[in-house]
């Protein structure tokens, strides 16, 4: 029986494979004295960076083969050619990201000094509860958020519940946040936090899960401290002061948010009230180089307003119970 097969040209061969880009081409070092003194000059947390930089590197590259190994077995010469064009402009999206990854964490090395981030952790320095006056966290009360968007409206619940859950040998108190759009349920995550002996609030991980038309599509973002190398971070600091930056937790490639204070006397006007005397931060991620939003912390509530600094959304404390 004779069967008729579509042949790939040379050409398009050819051409499909000069695509990758001679950057993310496979290298080795070369043990050049002049690659390992500079890499002695680097900081610890610049080593961090370009090891990032490299598994993402990695990652790229076998995504693009992948895809390019698909592609190979496209019967349809236009699916074909087209099924190359899309794998190409992935890999080029994966560039730019890594790319600006890579700046974003130099950036916060150099604000953070450089140094290694391995907090020591002992449960004898924590005690029971949180109640920083800018994040407490009190048993039973739940904080109510809107975002109103062009789609459509977001609804936060944040509880902070009864129940605490051991991490490291710390007691964490458990947080409940649910999301809804449109009365449709997008999001439910525990958070863990635990507070210092001085004051500082510790956030040691999150279970987080995402919905889509109410069946379960992810746990991105999840992580726990002592897990995978993932170490807990400060979303609160003991004593504020203009300019600091601190990580607000850390897994490479999984969770690395930060924040820096910006102000400490900020007045905010939501649907709940108005406030006086708030703590303005600047929350930004790496992960996400594109992506920053403001936060307002307001004496004895907490978070009361979140501004989008991409789109300009806002979201709003609009009640408490």
């Amino acid at each position: 029986m004779s069967t008729t097969r579509f042949r790939w040209p040379l050409t398009l061969l050819a051409g499909a494979l000069l695509l990758v880009p001679s950057s993310l081409a496979a290298r080795a070092p070369d043990g050049g004295d002049d690659d390992d003194d500079q890499e002695q000059e680097l900081t610890p947390c610049e080593k961090t960076a370009r090891a990032l930089r490299e598994a993402a590197n990695k990652a790229a590259q076998e995504d693009y083969w992948i895809g390019f190994a698909n592609c190979l077995n496209v019967s349809d010469r236009h699916a074909a050619q087209d099924c190359l064009h899309e794998n190409e402009l992935a890999l080029r999206e994966a560039r730019d990201l890594l790319a600006a990854q890579f700046d974003a964490r130099v950036e916060l090395c150099d604000d953070l000094g450089g140094d290694r981030y391995d907090p020591r952790i002992d449960p004898h320095d924590f005690v029971r509860g949180v109640n920083n006056p800018l994040f407490p966290l009190v048993p039973g009360r739940t904080l109510v958020y809107e975002t109103v968007t062009d789609e459509g409206t977001e609804r936060i619940e944040v509880t902070t519940t009864h129940a605490t859950k051991r991490i490291l040998g710390v007691p964490c108190v458990v947080v409940h946040d649910f999301v809804t759009f449109d009365g449709e349920v997008i999001e439910d995550t525990l958070d863990y936090f635990a507070q210092d002996r001085a004051g500082n609030v510790w956030y040691f991980g999150e279970l987080s899960q995402q919905f889509e038309n109410g069946e379960l599509s992810g746990l991105e973002g999840s992580w726990t401290a002592g897990v995978d190398h993932a170490k807990p971070g400060i979303v609160m600091q003991a004593t504020p002061r203009v300019g600091q930056v601190y990580r607000q937790e850390f897994q490479p490639d999984v969770a690395e948010d930060a924040a820096s204070i910006l102000a400490r006397d900020r007045h905010v006007s939501v649907p709940y009230g108005n406030f006086s005397g708030c703590l303005q931060t600047l929350d930004f991620s790496p992960l996400e180089p594109d992506a920053s939003e403001n936060k307002f912390y307001a004496p004895t509530i907490g978070v009361v307003l979140e501004v989008d600094l991409t789109t300009g959304e806002r979201t709003e404390l609009i009640g408490i119970f």
